[in-house]
């Protein structure tokens, strides 16, 4: 009930257009009622021409009784007129109700979903950089996309038809209850046999809908990794190897699909079968009853059509249940992300950088990987770096240097010690305001499938076309651009898979350049570069540069010579710090790593 009172109370902003929706949908659901008391005069009155030329009697409650000559113009005197505008006046009303009724609660479960799925997108941004590496792409699309389609399905087209069937089954309930109460409650004994097993069911299918949530996440998982990867797909002749794979979860998702299919459609036979009992019961008491004279023949037809049109809602009643169910089993991972703190988040009271001045102090800095952790360890790192510097992360592979540099914008929080910037901890500023001082350059340069404006203009979306320009100019861009298709207009492809990876590093830096940032982060901007790319690179990241607290990561030590400050790393710790020049003398790990690359170069 928790879950399904959570789902609902997103429908909490449409409240107005849900209530009209409510009232609609029990004008048509009465009106479906009316249409069985119109058969008792049919069969008592129109198709009897002896019958005499009395007001037909519709119902009588509490001594009140309602005559159908009432509810008609005063001109309308004959009884088979009245029935026939009665007919059609109940089905006008109907379809008018519904048709609204209909539109509106769909419009309220659109909305609801949209704004779930808003939610739940918008809490996904703000997770840290350890949720991702948990959680893979396919599974948080899946989360996003069929998850939340399921929940759509029951929000929207479900959530009417259940109001439709609902107040159809109340208003049929009222007939046969007024008709003959007595063999109303007698028929009336099998609901239980009926109902019991339906929530049984009901919980069953909610389980299974959960598994083949699941397996259509995984199958979801190997399809993008697959397209994603396709040219290491190709390069291994791995084809089979993942048709198999994808052939193999395919297999899961359709046995789990199965089960929920055969989970759902025992409650038909169910209620068909003791629908049968009930029916082959009442036409043997009805016979007896009509000899008798205790019941007309038009009163047993209406109470038994009135019957069997409310079968017809408690059988779509458990059928809609069965498919809350399925979205309140889905619901459980969307949710389960939706409840999931955000380890990285502002503090209270956190405060607005406006500006650095001063430093960035690394503080007995201790720190491990929230998902690996008897992995990797930073161990009590101590770094100071005066704004203006260039400060170069070296070190073998694992050493900590990207680490180092993911932890000053947050990516990731500090196990122990703290960063401090301009003297305060980077946990008491807000995110948005500490990473707007910050600008990174990665060696696997992300770009957008958009233009070369909208992914320059990424960091800083009020920026004139000029400054666009401007920005790429001084990357080395401007000149490849304009030679595109459509020049800064052009659209790049995923990943900016339409350019060669010079230009795709090119255009990173012209969008860190427009951002404009004091603090720049270089993350082996140039390593998979060839020489000519990584001339125009070295060019671009010296305008880069100009005037701002660098931290740089490089493999290449030719890159990194005139760093005001060489930061030496191994297994998580500072071996050495100081010019190149100081190092080279020392003979410590960087001259022999230096002394490496130079065996390499030969």
């Amino acid at each position: 009930m928790k879950e399904l009172v959570r789902l609902l109370s997103y429908t909490r902003p449409h409240l107005p257009a849900l209530i009209v929706s409510v009232i609609l949908m029990a004008i048509a659901g009465a009106a479906h009622a009316g249409i069985a008391l119109l058969i008792r005069p049919v069969f008592d009155r129109v198709l009897d021409p002896s019958s005499p030329e009395t007001p037909v009697l519709l119902i009588s409650v509490l001594g009140r009784s309602l005559y159908l000559q009432d509810l008609m113009p005063a001109a309308i005197h004959n009884v088979w007129t009245a029935v026939a505008a009665g007919i059609l006046a109940v089905f006008v009303v109907k379809g008018i109700a519904e048709y609204f009724g209909n539109y509106l609660v769909n419009h309220v479960g659109f909305s609801a979903v949209t704004d779930l799925r808003q939610t739940i997108f918008e809490r996904l941004l703000h997770q840290d950089s350890a949720f991702y590496e948990a959680n893979s792409t396919g599974r948080l699309m899946s989360s996003i996309m069929n998850d939340i389609e399921k929940i759509q399905v029951a929000v929207s087209h479900m959530m009417a038809d259940w109001l439709r069937q609902t107040f159809s089954a109340l208003g049929l309930l009222y007939v046969v209850l007024q008709t003959d109460w007595r063999l109303a409650l007698v028929s009336l004994t099998l609901l239980p046999f009926v109902l019991i097993p339906t929530a049984r069911i009901g919980k069953r299918i909610r389980r299974t809908t959960r598994r083949a949530q699941d397996d259509a996440a995984n199958l979801n998982q190997i399809l993008q990794e697959t397209l994603a990867g396709h040219l290491v797909v190709k390069s291994f002749v791995a084809e089979s190897h993942e048709a198999a794979r994808f052939s193999k979860a395919s297999a899961k998702l359709k046995a789990s699909s199965l089960r929920y299919v055969a989970m759902q459609s025992l409650s038909s036979p169910i209620i068909e079968f003791f629908g049968a009992l009930t029916i082959v019961a009442l036409l043997t008491y009805a016979r007896n009853q009509i000899k008798v004279g205790a019941m007309t023949t038009g009163e047993f037809t209406s109470f038994i059509i009135a019957l069997l049109m409310l079968y017809e809602p408690v059988k779509r009643l458990t059928g809609i249940h069965n498919i809350f169910q399925q979205a309140l089993g889905a619901s459980q991972k969307v949710f389960e992300y939706l409840d999931m703190k955000q380890s990285v988040a502002n503090r209270p009271g956190a405060a607005v950088l406006k500006g650095f001045r001063d430093s960035v102090i690394f503080e007995n800095v201790s720190f491990h990987y929230p998902n690996s952790p008897e992995g990797f360890h930073l161990k009590s790192v101590n770094l100071t770096l005066h704004a203006g510097e260039v400060v170069a992360l070296v070190g073998p592979s694992g050493a900590g240097k990207s680490t180092m540099a993911a932890l000053l914008p947050r990516l990731y929080d500090v196990d122990a010690g703290r960063i401090l910037l301009d003297g305060r901890d980077v946990r008491d500023y807000t995110l948005e305001s500490l990473r707007s001082h910050i600008s990174i350059v990665a060696q696997d340069t992300f770009l957008f499938n958009e233009s070369v404006t909208a992914n320059i203009r990424y960091g800083r979306r009020d920026a004139t076309a000029e400054e666009v320009h401007q920005a790429a100019r001084n990357a080395m861009a401007d000149e490849f651009i304009r030679q595109l298709p459509n020049g800064y207009d052009t659209v790049i492809g995923e990943r900016g898979t339409r350019l060669s990876g010079g230009q795709r590093q090119r255009i990173a830096i012209a969008r860190a350049l427009l951002r404009n940032a004091p603090i720049l982060i270089l993350d082996e901007a140039t390593s998979h570069l060839d020489t000519e790319s990584e001339m125009l690179v070295q060019r671009a990241l010296a305008n880069l540069m100009a005037g701002r607290t660098v931290f740089v990561i490089a493999h290449r030590l030719s890159t990194i010579r005139r760093a005001d400050q060489i930061v030496v790393m191994e297994s998580g710790a500072i071996r050495e710090i100081g010019t190149h020049q100081e190092l080279l003398r020392e003979g410590g790990l960087y001259h022999r790593l230096h002394e490496l690359q130079f065996l390499e170069a030969d």
